[in-house]
């Protein structure tokens, strides 16, 4: 972001004071957005460090103080000790804040103030002002080490008011942070240290990981990016092998796979699904109900023959369903692999996996051979992962016939062949490892899922919520994200990209269950909730598209 911003000033002749001020007006947008477009006779608290982050913060004081806000500026050091734009933004409020135009009746619109240490913070601190915006503008994208001295009692106070906020189930004051909140190392997806939490925080041009990866983004609130000047140009000369996903993504995805006049139900693919067992059924029917969902048009559930009549009962009509032989346990045989590797051909996409069980060498040895045989794109999931784990090194994805696999975090231990966590500590660098040396799509499931593409490049989901964390919500995903392949294999022909539909159903089904948990709360939710609000989720991002 420095040599974007470097290159912004050199090469297109636009000052860094004023990319200061873009960012200063889009925070105070952001901050107008939430008081309702009005901030007369409101009254805010902003807290500067020295540095540029400080000088954004000094700006953004005197857009507040213009838009009716009384303002108390604190600078954490002194004036001189200031340099470059962020200096001549102090300078600006100095100068405005010393105006003798303060009484009684009309008070300043601005205060100035300089501290110095813990003692005159605690001063400062002690009055018990009501705020409606607290603007922390501490610390940029420059911090490497923990906070310590005033700035953690800073950090302290803020957390105080936020808890008292809370119990009152009020809502102010808004704690805003300017870029990422201070005390994360913005390059960073643990914390180093304690941090502001703030409601809101406005980062520039492009977001930074601490914004968007756990547990570092739980810091964060509503995040906002803001475009400040920086041409796209910039940012794609970078080279970024790191991205959020956004709601356009999707859109222009379900836009690509609309419904047409004369589409039907092989116009939108057909998957099969091997799954279920013995006592093992509602993983089956979760799948399969999920894949129908999502908008394929045809979905086949391949399951042992002891498991087929309730599979059958307890799935969506629509869905169909065919025995496959079974082992003395009910689980799926070895010796199916050929009748199912027939079904295979006459479908668009496979899945595997969901309650098949992989406490026996033959189902083991039934999910390794149709891997490996396999002809169409093929999704991996739950058990069909636990039984090719360790995965094999000499098994690998390819264009062709596309391996999109999805674990959780424990699944993915096994697929590393470790019970070590630290393994994951990492998780974007695991997932970009793993698929690029298996040339494999990897979901890396968890909070802020993570989609891995064999070429190196990582998307985060933005999407979902706690509630997702439910029995079944996995066995939903991997029918979904089958459904969507099936989808674009059928709709887009050669033109289909798995990494597209991959990305497109992960942020569909976490939206959904966002929508889920709205209606019902996180605590109720159910996995099949999640699939009940696809088409609402399909809707909010693809209106025109749905209508007949």
């Amino acid at each position: 972001m420095r040599e974007i911003d470097r290159l912004t000033v050199e090469n297109y002749h636009t000052t860094s004071l004023l990319l200061m001020e873009s960012a200063s007006a889009a925070c105070l947008d952001a901050i107008r957005g939430r008081f309702n477009g009005d901030l007369s006779n409101k009254r805010g608290l902003v807290l500067c460090g020295k540095g540029n982050n400080g000088g954004d913060g000094a700006a953004l004081a005197r857009g507040l103080c213009r838009a009716g806000v009384q303002c108390d500026v604190v600078l954490f050091g002194k004036f001189a000790e200031t340099a470059g734009d962020a200096h001549t933004n102090f300078e600006s409020v100095r100068h405005l804040a010393s105006f003798a135009a303060g009484s009684a009746e009309a008070p300043a619109p601005l205060t100035f103030i300089e501290c110095e240490g813990v003692h005159a913070w605690e001063q400062i601190a002690k009055p018990r002002r009501t705020y409606d915006v607290i603007v922390d503008a501490l610390f940029g994208t420059g911090l490497t080490r923990p906070l310590e001295g005033v700035f953690l009692k800073v950090i302290e106070h803020l957390s105080l008011l936020k808890q008292a906020r809370e119990r009152a189930g009020g809502a102010k004051p808004l704690i805003l942070s300017i870029d990422v909140p201070s005390g994360l190392n913005a390059d960073k997806s643990d914390l180093i240290g304690p941090a502001v939490c703030a409601d809101l925080t406005v980062t520039f041009t492009a977001a930074k990981p601490a914004n968007v990866l756990p547990p570092a983004c739980e810091h964060n609130g509503e995040l906002i990016v803001a475009d400040i000047g920086s041409p796209a140009s910039l940012i794609a000369a970078m080279k970024p092998w790191l991205f959020l996903t956004e709601a356009e993504d999707v859109q222009s995805w379900l836009v690509s796979t609309r419904y047409k006049p004369d589409s039907y139900k092989n116009s939108h693919g057909h998957v099969l699904i091997a799954a279920g067992s013995r006592g093992y059924s509602g993983a089956a029917a979760l799948c399969g109900d999920a894949a129908m969902r999502s908008g394929a048009g045809l979905v086949t559930v391949a399951t042992p023959s002891s498991a087929q009549a309730l599979v059958a009962t307890r799935a969506m009509p629509e869905v169909m369903t065919t025995e496959l032989a079974e082992t003395d346990r009910g689980a799926i045989s070895d010796e199916a692999v050929e009748h199912f590797l027939s079904l295979a051909s006459k479908a668009t996409v496979i899945a595997i996996g969901p309650g098949l069980t992989s406490d026996d060498e033959r189902p083991r040895r039934f999910v390794r051979q149709i891997v490996e045989r396999r002809t169409r794109p093929c999704v991996i999931d739950a058990d069909g992962l636990n039984c090719l784990a360790p995965w094999p090194n000499e098994l690998n994805g390819s264009e062709a016939q596309p391996l999109i696999l999805t674990p959780h975090p424990g699944e993915m231990l096994r697929l590393l062949g470790t019970e070590d966590k630290a393994a994951l500590a990492d998780r974007v660098e695991t997932a970009r490892r793993f698929a690029t040396t298996h040339k494999v799509i990897l979901v890396l499931k968890g909070s802020r899922p993570l989609v891995a593409a064999p070429d190196g490049r990582v998307f985060i989901n933005p999407t979902g919520n706690a509630g997702l964390g439910t029995a079944g919500s996995g066995d939903t995903l991997t029918g979904l994200i089958s459904g969507f392949l099936a989808q674009a294999y059928a709709t887009l022909k050669d033109d289909t990209d798995p990494l597209a539909a991959t990305i497109a159903a992960l942020y569909v089904g976490g939206l959904a269950g966002d929508l889920a948990a709205r209606e019902l709360g996180m605590r109720t939710m159910v996995a099949s909730d999640i699939r009940e609000h696809f088409s609402q989720a399909v809707q909010l991002l693809d209106p025109q598209g749905e209508q007949p």
